[in-house]
């Protein structure tokens, strides 16, 4: 399968680093960003709807064709796709499939620092009432 040009992006991937606190608590970081060009969609369809229900709205499913994500070794791993490529990720690689020539993978939206997983997914005050 070859990836249409015009629909890839520029994304960054950054390797999870695990390292542990003086409590033994672990404390996940994450090493310098690899530029790779991945097709980067919403996740959506009635499986994915009954997987991961409210939650599917901070889903992608990416296809990426190389060598520097590989299955069984990158789960867990950020993705730098709406932030900068020094900032923490807003991604992380959940799933990995390796077909004969791409991957196909499911990518999870990060919470940063506690606050909502985004400003645009709070509900507005009309939604509320």
């Amino acid at each position: 399968m070859r990836l249409k040009r015009s629909d890839l992006v520029a994304v960054f991937l950054r390797k999870r680093i695990v390292g542990h606190d003086d409590e033994l608590n672990e404390i996940i970081t994450y090493g310098d960003g690899q530029k790779l060009m991945m097709n980067v969609q919403p996740a959506s369809g009635q499986v994915a709807a009954e997987l991961y229900g409210e939650r599917l709205r901070y889903f992608a499913n990416a296809k990426y064709v190389g060598n520097a994500i590989k299955e069984n070794r990158n789960e867990l791993d950020g993705i730098c796709l709406n932030v900068a490529s020094e900032d923490d990720p807003d991604y992380r690689i959940v799933a990995i499939n390796t077909y004969s020539n791409h991957l196909n993978m499911t990518l999870e939206r990060i919470k940063q620092d506690g606050e909502s997983r985004s400003k645009r997914d709070e509900p507005t005050q009309s939604e509320t009432r």
